[in-house]
């Protein structure tokens, strides 16, 4: 009787403040199954996916306590991203099923695509730019000067700038090719590509993990207890990955409906208001525990999200799209690939001597700020 309390405990408002947000849920339903309105069930799933994104978040940390402090930081950095894979995939799936004989299906095709694309960049943006600068400026009021490991600025910056050089390279190759033969190499480009980057996360994980360990420490709360069982944490992340799922599905299938009517650009939504919302949880977080001066923990949150975006979820999606024969490159975009290099470049640059302060954070929600307008009035 106790571990049913205990999961269902994770559900009380009195628990966190956000689970307010879950009778966004049945609101969800309600304009999907009984009113049928496209564009409500649209902004409904989109912030139904928050509680459940932290409900998701919150498993996974009970878990990792019951795990080596490798795994468990595997598991909170992978399951952080677990919302906008979920999304990714089952907009790759909704891709696969479009009848490409017609105009309608290329149309849905090329608008699944295009989503995904968005929503991995805008991930990155999020998470390099909106999450730290918070984490900066938030942290910074409180105190004057704060560190990180350098260590991480370095092993972090130098995957993403590869990363960077993988989403430039299709986009050039494209733009100087050009015609079909330009659109079959991007293709066959982004498999190997793909590859390539799945083997080198690969070896930065044994770097991390294992062969360079002591260089990673960092304070973690795996000297808590434990607040559930291992069942029930396993319970709860279960359910909340299927109504995670649901929520997705749902919103997938009425984006194009809800941009339409409200005459928001696809790129927008892809690009800011996905990961806004599916992130939302991990970003509170990394601005918490910058406010308590951890700031090693609050840029792992943030620039290992990103990393593991680049390197891991956006290789991975490549592939699958290629096994669901849905032509999903790295070629995102002139606009999306400049936006994601800056913001690598200057990220790299203001976190390079491991220090942050107020004044740099500010620079980094600025910059986000312009890209998000810029993406805003993207035609």
């Amino acid at each position: 009787m106790t571990e049913s309390v205990s999961v269902m405990k994770a559900f009380d408002p009195r628990e966190s403040k956000l689970n307010l947000l879950l009778v966004a849920v049945p609101i969800t339903c309600y304009y999907t199954y009984i009113s049928h309105d496209e564009s409500m069930a649209f902004f409904a799933s989109l912030v139904a996916i928050m509680p459940l994104a932290f409900l998701m978040g919150r498993a996974t940390e009970e878990i990792a306590l019951y795990t080596s402090e490798s795994l468990g930081g595997l598991l909170n950095a992978t399951f952080g991203n677990a919302a906008e894979m979920i999304i990714a995939l089952l907009a790759i799936y909704a891709a696969s099923q479009a009848d490409t004989s017609s105009l309608e299906g290329l149309a849905t095709e090329e608008l699944m695509v295009s989503l995904v694309q968005a929503s991995l960049i805008g991930s990155i943006l999020g998470n390099l730019l909106l999450v730290m600068g918070l984490a900066f400026l938030w942290g910074g009021i409180n105190y004057s000067e704060q560190k990180f490991s350098d260590t991480q600025v370095s092993s972090n910056g130098s995957l993403m700038l590869l990363a960077m050089i993988v989403l430039i390279i299709p986009t050039v190759f494209n733009l100087t090719v050009g015609g079909t033969e330009g659109e079959e190499g991007v293709e066959k480009l982004s498999h190997i590509a793909a590859i390539v980057l799945l083997l080198l996360y690969g070896l930065f994980l044994f770097f991390q993990f294992k062969s360079h360990v002591d260089l990673f420490a960092t304070e973690t709360h795996h000297h808590e207890s434990p607040e559930m069982t291992k069942r029930d944490a396993i319970i709860l992340l279960v359910v909340a990955t299927i109504l995670v799922s649901w929520m997705a599905e749902i919103l997938v299938h009425s984006v194009e409906y809800a941009a339409d009517d409200m005459g928001l650009p696809h790129l927008f939504i892809g690009v800011i208001l996905l990961p806004l919302f599916g992130n939302a949880a991990e970003h509170f977080t990394a601005v918490v525990v910058a406010g308590k001066d951890k700031m090693d923990l609050s840029f792992a949150i943030s620039m290992g999200s990103s990393t593991q975006i680049a390197v891991f979820v956006a290789p991975v999606m490549i592939l699958v799209a290629w096994a669901m024969n849905v032509p999903l490159t790295f070629e995102f975009g002139m606009l999306e690939t400049v936006a994601a290099f800056l913001s690598v470049l200057i990220v790299n640059i203001i976190a390079a001597d491991g220090k942050s302060n107020w004044l740099e954070g500010a620079l980094l929600l600025g910059t986000y700020i312009v890209l998000g307008a810029a993406f805003l009035f993207h035609p």
